[in-house]
């Protein structure tokens, strides 16, 4: 099947960038990535996707990787980035229901566009979801809690301490299969590239979180839910949670060796699970 990949952006002000790989005819698939990361947090599944004839696309949320990055700090909210996103999905014009894939920020944006959006929504992949501020740890909920203004540290800070920091995090201390990351080298690069080329507006982003908690039980689409156990980043147990709350969740899994993003710490063993999912649809 020929395989058609584009990029560029749409033709509305705030310009998106994002990757599309199109089989003819293939069930849309909406790949939407994490704070602070990119489109390239697909790289494993989209082509896997394409490959068993589904049309994968995935973008560069605001203030991320290539998409607009507002000057003011004030424009980065979770209202702002669902317009965003939203629009970026009107004007690829699919009229097939769509199958929205996640990933913790991504996640909370998908299962708000299928609050807002049901008759749209075919299906849900969650991969670790952000949908409720007490998922952080109260370090992090403090220091989100007001409006970060002065961010110059943040812009000053040098691709070197992003990439220690993403080194130290990914360091697999008790692993029994002789690896020294869980992370490979070309995922360890990319992550803290993205944390560099972000806006730093961006972490202002998780204080407008709104709590979903309370909505989820009106949201009916299958839905397959992802997640590592090793997340430091989000409560391990709010995943369990969120699939109890859930009404239509076809399958949950843990994958015991990842952290916050098991997509990309094994991805042989994460795509058999999604690609499962997707042909059982």
């Amino acid at each position: 099947m020929n395989q058609v990949m584009s990029k560029g952006g749409v033709n509305f002000s705030r310009h998106v960038n994002y990757v599309r790989h199109d089989p003819a005819c293939g069930s849309p698939v909406i790949l939407t990535h994490g704070l602070a990361a990119s489109l390239h947090d697909w790289d494993d599944l989209l082509p896997e996707l394409s490959e068993s004839g589904f049309a994968g696309y995935a973008l560069d949320l605001l203030g991320h990787g290539e998409s607009h990055k507002p000057v003011h700090h004030h424009e980065y909210t979770f209202d702002s980035v669902f317009e965003h996103y939203s629009a970026w999905i009107d004007s690829l014009e699919i009229s097939d229901p769509m199958i929205l894939v996640g990933h913790s920020l991504g996640g909370g944006l998908s299962l708000h566009y299928a609050l807002r959006h049901p008759e749209r929504v075919r299906a849900l992949v969650l991969v670790n979801p952000f949908y409720d501020i007490h998922q952080l740890p109260p370090i992090l909920r403090a220091a989100f809690r007001h409006q970060l203004i002065n961010t110059t540290l943040i812009e000053r800070t040098p691709y070197r301490f992003f990439r220690w920091m993403v080194d130290v995090t990914s360091f697999n201390y008790n692993t029994k299969s002789g690896e020294a990351h869980v992370l490979p080298e070309r995922i360890r690069y990319q992550t803290a590239l993205d944390y560099k080329r972000a806006a730093s507006g961006i972490y202002n982003i998780p204080r407008s979180l709104p709590n979903l908690t309370s909505d989820l039980s009106r949201i009916q689409q299958p839905t397959l839910l992802i997640w590592g156990q090793r997340d430091q980043t989000l409560a391990s147990e709010s995943f369990p949670q969120i699939s109890s709350l859930l009404p239509n969740v076809v399958t949950s899994h843990a994958m015991p060796i990842c952290g916050h993003v098991p997509h990309q710490c094994h991805p042989e063993n994460f795509n058999p699970l999604v690609m499962k999912f997707l042909k059982e649809l």
